[in-house]
C-alpha cells in the first residue's frame, strides 16, 4: 500500500524538469497586510501559521499506521443533469474529491476540478484516485466558470484545467498570486482575488473568503499564494465552497457578513493523524460545528473517497460523520454525503 503524501517529497525534490511547475509561479507581491508580511501569507491565529517542521512530517512518515484503502471502488451513481432550472433551484453533482458541479438558472460551474489519475506533479507516483470520476469530462455542460480555492495538486489540477480551457474556456477565479502561474500554463482568463474582495459574472457574485490553510507545490514557494474559500450568490441562492480549512474563526465571520447560507461544501477527509492534520484539515467533528456555525440550511461533506492522502480508512469521515451529526443534533437532511456522480436538486429556502 501506497502511504499517504509519503512519495510526495521525492516528487517535489527530484522533477527537476517541473521546478517551475512544482514553484506554483512567482507568487504575490504586495503591500503587507494582517495575513501578508510582504513575501508569505499567513493564517489569522498565528499559532497556526506556523506550520508543521520538516521533521515533524518525517516523525509522522515514520509513525504512520494508516488503513489501507481498496485498490479500486466502482461507482454506482448516476449523474441526473437537470435539463432547466428556476431561479429558486439549484443542481449539485459530486464528481469526486472535492470537485462539484454547480448548476443555477443560466450558470454552471465547477470546484477544484480534478480530473487526472494522480494528484500529483508527475503521472508516475504520487497518491492515485481509486474510483472513477462520477461525471466524466466529455459529458460536463458548458462550464462557465471554475473555482481555484488554492495551488495544492488535488485542487489546482493544471492537466484538467487546460482541457477546460480548451473545451470551455472559463472565467477562473482563485486566490492572491496564482493568476500568473495560471496564465503561463495557457488560461486565458482569471481573476485573483484577496480575502473578502469578488466579482459578478452573468448572474452570480463570488468572494473569496479566509481559510485556515497553506499553500505550495513543493520545496520551494510556501505560502507564496493565498488559500480560501468562496461564497456564491445567485438569484438569492448563496452558497459557501470552504476550499481546504482547519476549523476557525473565519466560519462565524462569513455568517456575520453574508448572513445563513443556503447550501455549505465542507471538507469532512484527511484529518489523521490529528496533531499534524489539525491545523489545516477539519475532521467530521468539526465540519459539524463549521455547519453550525454557518447557519447553513444544507451542508454536503467533500473532499473525502477518491485519493488517499491521509492516515483514515476510505469510510472513516462517514462513519465519523454520523456520529457527529448524532451529538449535535444535525439530521442527515441537514448535513449529507452523496455518492460520486449523485446529483442533488435543492430548492431555495422560503424565508
Amino acid at each position: 500500500m501506497q502511504r499517504p503524501l509519503g512519495t510526495l517529497l521525492g516528487l517535489a525534490t527530484g522533477a527537476y524538469a517541473t521546478r517551475r511547475s512544482l514553484r506554483g509561479g512567482p507568487g504575490h507581491r504586495g503591500a503587507p497586510s494582517d495575513h501578508f508580511d510582504g513575501e508569505a501569507f499567513r493564517n489569522l491565529d498565528p499559532a497556526a501559521s506556523a506550520g508543521k517542521s520538516f521533521g515533524e512530517f518525517l516523525r509522522w512518515q515514520r509513525t504512520s499506521r494508516a488503513t489501507p484503502w481498496p485498490t479500486w471502488v466502482e461507482n454506482i451513481a448516476t449523474p441526473q443533469l437537470p435539463r432547466r432550472l428556476s431561479a429558486r433551484e439549484l443542481a449539485l453533482t459530486f464528481v469526486n474529491h472535492i470537485t462539484f458541479l454547480l448548476q443555477f438558472r443560466g450558470l454552471n460551474l465547477l470546484s477544484d476540478p480534478v480530473y487526472s489519475e494522480r494528484a500529483s506533479p508527475v503521472p508516475w507516483s504520487g497518491p492515485k484516485r481509486v474510483r472513477a470520476p462520477g461525471l466524466a469530462f466529455d459529458a460536463l455542460p458548458r462550464i462557465d466558470v471554475v473555482l481555484v480555492s488554492h495551488n495544492h495538486y488535488d485542487h489546482l489540477d493544471l492537466d484538467t484545467l487546460q482541457r477546460l480551457e480548451w473545451a470551455h474556456r472559463p472565467l477562473v477565479l482563485t486566490g492572491l498570486g496564482n493568476r500568473a502561474f495560471l496564465e503561463e500554463h495557457g488560461l486565458a482568463r482569471v481573476r485573483e482575488f484577496d480575502w473578502w474582495e469578488g466579482t459578478a459574472h452573468g448572474p452570480a457574485t463570488f468572494t473569496y473568503t479566509p481559510a485556515q490553510h497553506w499553500s505550495g507545490r513543493g520545496l520551494a514557494g510556501r505560502n507564496r499564494t493565498l488559500w480560501g474559500g468562496f461564497v456564491i450568490e445567485v438569484d438569492g441562492v448563496r452558497v459557501y465552497f470552504a476550499g481546504d480549512t482547519g476549523y476557525a474563526r473565519h466560519f462565524r465571520d462569513i455568517r456575520a457578513r453574508f448572513g445563513e447560507v443556503d447550501l455549505a461544501l465542507l471538507p469532512i477527509g484527511a484529518y489523521e493523524p490529528r496533531w499534524f492534520m489539525r491545523d489545516q484539515h477539519m475532521d467530521p467533528e468539526e465540519a459539524v460545528r463549521a455547519h453550525l456555525d454557518l447557519g447553513a440550511h444544507t451542508s454536503v461533506g467533500t473532499h473525502f473517497g477518491c485519493f488517499q492522502l491521509t492516515d483514515e480508512g476510505i469510510d472513516d469521515p462517514l462513519h465519523a460523520l454520523e456520529a457527529a451529526r448524532h451529538r449535535h443534533g444535525v439530521s442527515d437532511r441537514r448535513f449529507r454525503t452523496l455518492e460520486t456522480g449523485e446529483t442533488l436538486r435543492l430548492p431555495r429556502p422560503p424565508t
